[in-house]
Protein backbone atom coordinates (compact mmCIF):
# COMPACT_ATOMS: atom_id res chain seq x y z
CA UNK A 1 0.00 0.00 0.00
CA UNK A 2 1.22 3.32 -0.91
CA UNK A 3 2.69 5.81 2.15
CA UNK A 4 0.08 8.09 1.44
CA UNK A 5 -2.96 6.05 1.57
CA UNK A 6 -1.33 4.69 4.89
CA UNK A 7 -1.07 8.22 5.89
CA UNK A 8 -4.88 9.10 5.32
CA UNK A 9 -6.38 5.74 6.46
CA UNK A 10 -3.79 6.66 9.34
CA UNK A 11 -5.61 10.11 9.47
CA UNK A 12 -9.44 8.64 9.19
CA UNK A 13 -9.08 5.95 11.93
CA UNK A 14 -7.67 9.12 14.65
CA UNK A 15 -10.80 11.10 13.50
CA UNK A 16 -13.12 8.16 14.29
CA UNK A 17 -11.86 7.96 17.60
CA UNK A 18 -12.21 11.08 18.60
CA UNK A 19 -15.66 11.84 16.41
CA UNK A 20 -18.42 12.89 19.35
CA UNK A 21 -21.10 10.91 19.20
CA UNK A 22 -25.08 11.21 17.28
CA UNK A 23 -27.15 14.07 19.44
CA UNK A 24 -29.76 11.26 20.18
CA UNK A 25 -26.63 9.14 21.92
CA UNK A 26 -25.76 12.29 23.82
CA UNK A 27 -28.94 12.68 25.17
CA UNK A 28 -29.66 9.40 26.24
CA UNK A 29 -26.26 9.63 28.11
CA UNK A 30 -26.95 12.83 29.86
CA UNK A 31 -29.87 11.10 30.69
CA UNK A 32 -28.48 8.34 32.05
CA UNK A 33 -26.28 10.97 34.36
CA UNK A 34 -29.69 13.12 35.83
CA UNK A 35 -31.44 9.66 36.09
CA UNK A 36 -29.30 8.10 38.01
CA UNK A 37 -28.04 11.31 40.45
CA UNK A 38 -29.78 12.29 43.75
CA UNK A 39 -27.94 15.08 43.32
CA UNK A 40 -28.31 18.17 40.77
CA UNK A 41 -25.24 17.40 38.38
CA UNK A 42 -23.33 20.52 36.24
CA UNK A 43 -22.65 20.59 32.86
CA UNK A 44 -18.72 20.47 33.47
CA UNK A 45 -19.66 17.01 35.59
CA UNK A 46 -21.64 15.54 32.89
CA UNK A 47 -18.91 16.47 30.23
CA UNK A 48 -16.24 15.04 31.96
CA UNK A 49 -17.77 11.55 32.11
CA UNK A 50 -19.24 12.19 28.18
CA UNK A 51 -17.21 10.48 25.45
CA UNK A 52 -14.44 13.36 24.21
CA UNK A 53 -16.20 16.00 21.83
CA UNK A 54 -20.17 15.57 23.68
CA UNK A 55 -21.37 18.63 24.39
CA UNK A 56 -23.82 18.40 27.48
CA UNK A 57 -25.12 21.69 27.32
CA UNK A 58 -26.53 21.32 23.72
CA UNK A 59 -27.42 18.02 24.65
CA UNK A 60 -29.39 18.76 28.19
CA UNK A 61 -31.29 21.67 26.71
CA UNK A 62 -32.31 19.19 24.12
CA UNK A 63 -33.45 16.67 26.38
CA UNK A 64 -35.53 19.68 28.66
CA UNK A 65 -37.98 20.17 25.67
CA UNK A 66 -38.00 16.38 25.07
CA UNK A 67 -40.11 16.33 28.89
CA UNK A 68 -42.01 18.89 28.70
CA UNK A 69 -45.52 18.10 29.48
CA UNK A 70 -44.53 14.60 30.62
CA UNK A 71 -44.39 13.10 34.38
CA UNK A 72 -41.11 14.39 35.17
CA UNK A 73 -38.86 17.05 33.66
CA UNK A 74 -35.43 18.20 33.53
CA UNK A 75 -35.30 21.42 35.50
CA UNK A 76 -31.76 23.71 36.28
CA UNK A 77 -30.86 24.51 39.46
CA UNK A 78 -28.41 26.85 40.17
CA UNK A 79 -25.84 25.55 37.83
CA UNK A 80 -26.38 22.42 38.14
CA UNK A 81 -29.56 20.05 36.48
CA UNK A 82 -32.17 17.57 37.41
CA UNK A 83 -34.42 14.78 37.19
CA UNK A 84 -37.66 16.69 39.52
CA UNK A 85 -41.20 14.93 39.61
CA UNK A 86 -43.87 17.32 37.54
CA UNK A 87 -44.82 20.52 39.68
CA UNK A 88 -48.06 19.45 39.30
CA UNK A 89 -48.33 16.08 40.30
CA UNK A 90 -46.21 16.37 43.61
CA UNK A 91 -49.24 15.61 45.32
CA UNK A 92 -48.38 11.67 44.07
CA UNK A 93 -45.55 12.08 46.29
CA UNK A 94 -46.91 13.28 49.62
CA UNK A 95 -46.84 9.47 51.29
CA UNK A 96 -42.70 9.27 51.47
CA UNK A 97 -41.42 9.51 55.07
CA UNK A 98 -41.24 13.22 55.65
CA UNK A 99 -40.76 13.98 59.41
CA UNK A 100 -41.95 17.24 60.07
CA UNK A 101 -40.15 19.36 62.98
CA UNK A 102 -40.28 22.79 64.07
CA UNK A 103 -38.38 25.72 62.63
CA UNK A 104 -38.43 28.59 64.89
CA UNK A 105 -39.31 32.19 63.67
CA UNK A 106 -35.34 33.13 64.45
CA UNK A 107 -34.34 30.42 62.05
CA UNK A 108 -36.93 31.42 59.38
CA UNK A 109 -36.60 34.98 60.06
CA UNK A 110 -32.92 34.51 58.91
CA UNK A 111 -33.08 31.88 55.98
CA UNK A 112 -34.91 34.35 54.60
CA UNK A 113 -32.68 37.48 55.28
CA UNK A 114 -29.66 34.87 53.52
CA UNK A 115 -32.08 34.54 50.30
CA UNK A 116 -33.28 37.79 49.80
CA UNK A 117 -30.22 39.96 50.64
CA UNK A 118 -27.13 37.49 49.94
CA UNK A 119 -24.33 38.07 49.90
CA UNK A 120 -24.89 38.97 53.79
CA UNK A 121 -22.97 39.15 56.64
CA UNK A 122 -24.06 38.38 60.23
CA UNK A 123 -23.82 41.96 61.87
CA UNK A 124 -25.96 43.28 58.23
CA UNK A 125 -28.70 40.09 59.67
CA UNK A 126 -28.58 41.83 63.03
CA UNK A 127 -29.41 45.00 61.40
CA UNK A 128 -32.42 44.08 59.15
CA UNK A 129 -33.95 41.33 62.19
CA UNK A 130 -32.99 44.53 64.66
CA UNK A 131 -31.92 41.43 67.21
CA UNK A 132 -28.86 39.81 67.91
CA UNK A 133 -28.59 36.37 65.73
CA UNK A 134 -27.55 33.40 67.95
CA UNK A 135 -25.33 30.89 67.06
CA UNK A 136 -27.63 27.82 67.20
CA UNK A 137 -29.68 29.64 64.48
CA UNK A 138 -27.13 29.96 62.20
CA UNK A 139 -25.82 26.15 62.83
CA UNK A 140 -28.92 24.51 62.39
CA UNK A 141 -29.37 26.62 59.02
CA UNK A 142 -25.68 25.17 58.02
CA UNK A 143 -25.94 21.85 59.16
CA UNK A 144 -29.55 21.39 57.11
CA UNK A 145 -27.09 22.74 53.90
CA UNK A 146 -29.85 25.14 53.01
CA UNK A 147 -27.00 28.38 53.79
CA UNK A 148 -23.07 28.25 53.17
CA UNK A 149 -20.44 30.69 53.98
CA UNK A 150 -20.05 32.80 51.22
CA UNK A 151 -16.63 34.83 50.40
CA UNK A 152 -15.00 37.55 53.05
CA UNK A 153 -15.61 40.99 52.76
CA UNK A 154 -13.04 43.37 51.78
CA UNK A 155 -13.81 45.70 55.00
CA UNK A 156 -12.10 45.88 58.32
CA UNK A 157 -12.36 42.79 59.89
CA UNK A 158 -13.15 41.01 56.97
CA UNK A 159 -15.92 39.40 57.95
CA UNK A 160 -17.53 36.43 56.43
CA UNK A 161 -20.57 36.46 54.57
CA UNK A 162 -23.59 33.61 53.88
CA UNK A 163 -25.37 32.73 50.66
CA UNK A 164 -28.40 30.66 49.98
CA UNK A 165 -27.02 26.49 48.72
CA UNK A 166 -28.05 24.46 45.96
CA UNK A 167 -29.85 22.35 48.72
CA UNK A 168 -32.35 25.19 49.65
CA UNK A 169 -32.88 26.28 45.86
CA UNK A 170 -33.60 22.37 44.95
CA UNK A 171 -35.68 21.39 48.10
CA UNK A 172 -37.91 24.85 47.20
CA UNK A 173 -37.78 23.95 43.50
CA UNK A 174 -36.18 27.65 42.77
CA UNK A 175 -33.91 27.80 39.79
CA UNK A 176 -31.79 30.67 41.43
CA UNK A 177 -32.56 32.73 44.25
CA UNK A 178 -34.42 35.65 41.91
CA UNK A 179 -37.11 33.40 41.42
CA UNK A 180 -37.91 33.74 44.93
CA UNK A 181 -41.30 35.31 45.51
CA UNK A 182 -41.91 38.96 46.06
CA UNK A 183 -43.66 40.62 48.89
CA UNK A 184 -46.74 41.12 47.02
CA UNK A 185 -46.85 37.51 46.11
CA UNK A 186 -46.18 36.44 49.67
CA UNK A 187 -49.21 38.77 50.96
CA UNK A 188 -51.23 37.67 47.95
CA UNK A 189 -50.72 34.09 49.37
CA UNK A 190 -51.23 34.53 52.80
CA UNK A 191 -47.61 33.97 53.93
CA UNK A 192 -47.33 37.31 55.01
CA UNK A 193 -49.14 39.23 57.52
CA UNK A 194 -49.22 42.19 59.37
CA UNK A 195 -46.92 41.17 62.07
CA UNK A 196 -44.76 44.12 63.78
CA UNK A 197 -40.84 44.39 61.96
CA UNK A 198 -38.58 42.40 62.80
CA UNK A 199 -37.04 45.28 65.11
CA UNK A 200 -39.77 44.73 67.70
CA UNK A 201 -39.32 41.20 68.55
CA UNK A 202 -37.91 40.88 71.78
CA UNK A 203 -35.08 38.60 71.73
CA UNK A 204 -33.62 35.70 69.91
CA UNK A 205 -33.90 32.54 71.68
CA UNK A 206 -36.71 33.27 73.95
CA UNK A 207 -39.73 34.99 72.56
CA UNK A 208 -38.59 35.05 69.05
CA UNK A 209 -38.52 31.12 69.47
CA UNK A 210 -42.23 30.71 70.62
CA UNK A 211 -44.35 31.86 67.50
CA UNK A 212 -42.65 29.10 65.07
CA UNK A 213 -43.58 27.16 61.86
CA UNK A 214 -44.06 23.67 60.59
CA UNK A 215 -41.54 23.13 57.89
CA UNK A 216 -40.53 19.86 56.44
CA UNK A 217 -36.72 19.58 57.07
CA UNK A 218 -34.39 17.13 58.04
CA UNK A 219 -33.72 16.61 61.45
CA UNK A 220 -33.71 19.80 62.80
CA UNK A 221 -33.72 21.22 66.24
CA UNK A 222 -36.88 22.52 67.89
CA UNK A 223 -35.35 25.32 69.52
CA UNK A 224 -32.22 27.39 69.14
CA UNK A 225 -29.31 27.34 71.76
Amino acid sequence: MPDDAKENMGENVAESLFEAPPEGEQERMVEAILFASAEPVSVADMNARMPHGADAAVAVQHLQKRYEGRGVQVVKVGDAWAIRTAPDLGFLMQKETVETRKLSRAAIETLAIVAYHQPVTRAEIEEIRGVSVSRGTVDQLLELEWIRFGRRRMTPGRPVTFVVTQEFLDHFGLESARDLPGLRELRSAGLLDNRPPPGDVVEDGDGADEDQTDMFVPDAEEDDE
